[in-house]
């Protein structure tokens, strides 16, 4: 006999189970390397990408604040340097020039350095360098050595600098879209805090009546402690790439050179008055090495406790509208500090210059929040969404950051060399602070009219609609 064939069910066919999502991997303690990473997918974030994120930013911070503090090293060695080193004004201008612009030239390949060996291993690489311009500068910091042997240290120094764009890059691939503003924010104004802290360090042993070699000496075992935790706490994420296509991609796209100018005009200043800061105040107004320690820390550092603000305030009303209104800021304190210089008022010069220094912190938070909404916008005017935008976003702004990073860096370097000009040629800064404040009159004119300007009645009427669409994306970068 034939089993009866069941009648089929007449109630709604079985539905496959929702798959689990996966949580973040703990990545092995042996290799460091995480194979698994999206930041995007919150699930994954809150059940251990999260965790697994700030770690790596706190460890990245201390690499990179250290990385800062030799890069600057030399904003306080050149107070060291009285007339028994047979230094002119000039001369010591030209030494921070050149530590600013090795510290500009090495983010680039400091960027492409994360992909190619792994963001903490890179780390270790990079702070383990930082011994070199270290040691060097302990062998021959002493009256007789000569102006070529002192250039030739500040150079090594620059290295540092490069650690800002490595470590930039690696925390942009740890972290989602959302959370970007804050993440970078906070990496990079815990890693400016180095310079007020290398000031502040100096301070302390110009006061005791110390020698350059204490200073150096202290740093010396601060390298190896960043080194070793950085080796122990930190990850490799294998799925980030160098992209040469990405990098050539980030290289034609204009918004990739508007941004490096914008750059100049937060960043390039920031580091470039941590180098004159305390020069500008013993050439111009006659302070002593200690006085001019005194108040040269208060800039960088209140610059650098700023700048996670400037990304959260980026991350709430947008990264364009921040940096409009912050170059209206420098433009007013640079006008103040210009009356101040030819008054000879060295209590308005001095605050009207710190409070230059708190507006370029918050405008590297905000311009460098700028950079992947941009790309973002520009995936959404593509057509695309979801991850496949988010994909666009990450791929294009982490190969435009270590070239924006490095171009704005750069502006320390022309900030340098006008003090330099300047006091050859009037006997003080003020011809240089003329061109800087117009200079942030341009950098206004730039981010009005590129990311927040709105196309007129007749434009938007003319123009065709992808334009119109990337256009008004901007505005909300």
């Amino acid at each position: 006999m034939t089993a009866p064939t069941p009648a089929p069910s007449s109630g709604p066919p079985p539905t496959a189970p929702t798959p689990t999502p996966t949580p973040a991997p703990a990545p092995s303690r042996g290799g460091h390397w995480i194979d698994q990473w999206d930041p995007e997918d919150e699930t994954f974030w809150k059940e251990g990408g999260e965790k697994v994120a700030h770690r790596n930013l706190f460890f990245s911070v201390l690499s990179e604040h250290i990385g800062f503090s030799i890069w600057t090293l030399w904003s306080v060695m050149v107070l060291f340097m009285g007339p028994e080193y047979g230094l002119t004004p000039a001369d010591r201008f030209f030494i921070v020039s050149m530590a600013t612009l090795v510290g500009a030239i090495v983010r680039v390949p400091y960027t492409f350095a994360v992909a190619r060996f792994g963001g903490r291993n890179w780390t270790i690489i990079a702070a383990s360098m930082l011994l070199v311009p270290t040691v060097a500068a302990f062998v021959v910091m002493e009256p007789g050595t000569s102006f070529g042997t002192f250039l030739v240290c500040a150079m090594l120094a620059g290295v540092g600098g490069g650690n800002f764009a490595s470590s930039m890059t690696n925390i942009n691939s740890f972290f989602p879209l959302r959370k970007k503003g804050w993440a970078l924010g906070l990496n990079a104004g815990g890693g400016n805090i180095g310079v007020p802290v290398v000031q502040l360090v100096g301070l302390a042993v110009i006061g005791a009546s110390g020698g350059p070699r204490v200073l150096l000496g202290i740093y010396i075992p601060l390298i190896v402690v960043a080194t070793v935790l950085g080796a122990r706490y930190m990850d490799n994420i294998s799925s980030v790439k160098n992209d040469t296509g990405a990098a050539k991609e980030a290289v034609k796209d204009a918004h990739t050179w508007i941004m490096s100018f914008l750059y100049i005009g937060t960043f390039g200043s920031f580091i470039g008055y941590s180098f004159a800061f305390g020069l500008v105040l013993q050439t111009q107004f006659g302070r002593t090495p200690l006085e001019s320690a005194y108040v040269t820390f208060i800039g960088p550092l209140l610059g650098s406790l700023i700048r996670p603000v400037g990304g959260w305030l980026a991350d709430r009303y947008g990264g364009a509208k921040i940096t409009l209104w912050n170059f209206v800021g420098m433009a007013a304190a640079t006008a103040i500090i210009v009356v101040a210089s030819m008054r000879e008022s060295l209590a308005l010069f001095t605050t009207a210059f710190i409070v230059l220094f708190v507006l370029t912190g918050l405008g590297n938070g905000s311009t460098y929040k700028m950079i992947p909404g941009i790309f973002q916008a520009k995936a959404a005017a593509k057509g695309l969404s979801g991850e496949e935008a988010a994909a666009y976003g990450r791929r294009l702004s982490g190969a435009s950051m270590g070239l924006i990073g490095a171009v704005g860096a750069l502006g320390g370097l022309g900030i340098n060399l006008a003090f330099r000009q300047s006091f050859l040629s009037v006997g003080s800064g003020t011809g240089a602070f003329v061109g800087f404040l117009a200079f942030y009159a341009l950098c206004f004119a730039v981010t009005w009219a590129v990311y927040l300007r709105r196309p007129t009645a007749a434009a938007e009427a003319s123009a065709p609609a992808k334009e119109e669409k990337i256009q008004l994306s901007y505005a909300e970068v």
